[in-house]
């Protein structure tokens, strides 16, 4: 995280990979071949993370965003249709539906963990499925048809927490709808001691580098349905169909696939996977105990169903009596570097223009929303780093 042991203003950064000269030299070892695409090392780190997650496949993209177009493409969600999910979110959970011209039904998140609320999601649901005005609530302002078809719920594991899917799963039976896992920040955390990305019918993990592990640029859809692994394997290569030539295209696809060095490089960060994930839950306990007694900070928490957190970014809440961009400049002026954690997806620009969306739609998001900080955060932190970033803090709330 720093660029030397002296003075630290100005050497801590957001974030950072934690690579090895095995990673390296697995890289360099792809490019003395001729193969750099669609080849061995993909196929291995395929089988690596299908055995590590207890999935019967998975298959590797050259993104999460890629990842979860292709869920959305598999599970057959087109124009029009419903889909329940987040406003809580990286933007792109809820792209993806609109790149199919499906409608983003948001419905607001549980306050402890940021997860989305599974009881307003079978409240949603329900109403969903009657129709008529009692649909219309749920629906966005404007820009979504009155006749659509609820089709899936689209999960986030928020910062690395898994969503409660035990009771998503009720909801999920009842209605006939498919659930598409976002766990993209959530690769190695368990939910009752099952493995995230296996928990709704299809999921994705994303490898960005500040991500648990990483392959540069990269992701996964992981699921035990064999038609829609064949289908995500064919779209992902520009719709390429198992006896297809190089040449022919069964389907409408895409260049989604994942290359050889990214592959090669993602192997060797899964065989360190636990390592990685012990260095990042250390990380996050020294500073959960240098942050423990300030009262302006509230710390993350854990719902009783997370049996392990696989962390990804260390978010905390401040106290709603606190400026935090004038917290934010005040690190910023002694080297530290922090992010508001997430800017809701309503009140994100597009969504406003298309959607018709305002402040005080979905109140817990809007909430975390202005609240939520992240802290400088990744598995190469030392702990002196850690106590330079919580004395920043400790000083710009004073």
């Amino acid at each position: 995280m720093r660029k030397d042991d002296g003075d630290r203003s100005g050497q801590i950064s957001m974030s950072g990979p934690d690579l090895t000269d095995a990673e390296r030299e697995a890289v360099a070892a792809v490019l003395r071949t001729p193969r750099l695409s669609v080849g061995p090392q993909v196929d291995t780190f395929e089988a690596v993370v299908a055995d590590r997650v207890g999935a019967k496949h998975a298959i590797a993209v050259n993104s999460g965003t890629a990842g979860l177009h292709l869920c959305v493409r598999a599970v057959g969600i087109t124009d029009g249709d419903w889909v329940i999910t987040t406003p809580f979110s990286f933007i792109a959970s809820s792209n993806v539906l609109l790149y199919e011209r499906a409608i983003p039904v948001f419905v607001d998140v549980e306050p402890l963990t940021g997860n989305i609320d599974p009881v307003l999601v079978a409240e949603a649901a329900a109403d969903l499925r009657e129709g008529g005005a009692v649909a219309r609530r749920w629906l966005p302002p404007r820009g979504a048809p009155d006749d659509g078809e609820l089709k899936a719920i689209l999960t986030v594991d928020v910062f690395g927490q898994p969503a409660d899917y035990d009771q998503l799963a009720i909801t999920a039976t009842r209605h006939g709808l498919r659930t598409i896992e976002d766990s993209c920040e959530a690769i190695g955390s368990t939910y009752k001691d099952r493995q995230a990305g296996t928990l709704g019918d299809i999921g994705v993990f994303a490898f960005y580098p500040n991500k648990q592990i990483t392959t540069g640029e990269g992701g996964i859809v992981v699921t035990n349905h064999d038609d829609w692994a064949s289908m995500v394997r064919a779209l992902r290569n520009q719709g390429r169909a198992p006896g297809d030539t190089w040449l022919e295209h069964s389907y409408l696809g895409y260049n989604y696939r994942m290359d050889e060095m990214c592959a090669a490089l993602g192997r060797v960060q899964m065989s360190r996977l636990d390592e990685l994930l012990g260095k990042r839950e250390r990380v996050a306990g020294w500073y959960n105990e240098r942050l423990k007694s300030l009262p302006e900070v509230e710390l993350p928490s854990l719902a009783p169903s997370t049996t392990r957190i696989s962390w990804f970014v260390y978010v905390i809440r401040l106290d709603p009596s606190i400026d935090r961009r004038e917290v934010m400049e005040r690190m910023k002026s002694r080297g530290v570097p922090s992010r508001p954690y997430f800017v809701p997806i309503h009140l994100q620009p597009h969504y406003i223009e298309r959607f018709g969306y305002q402040p005080s739609h979905y109140p817990v998001t809007e909430d975390l929303g202005q609240r939520s900080l992240a802290l400088p955060f990744s598995g190469v932190m030392s702990e002196d780093d850690v106590a330079y970033v919580c004395e920043a803090l400790r000083h710009s709330l004073r």
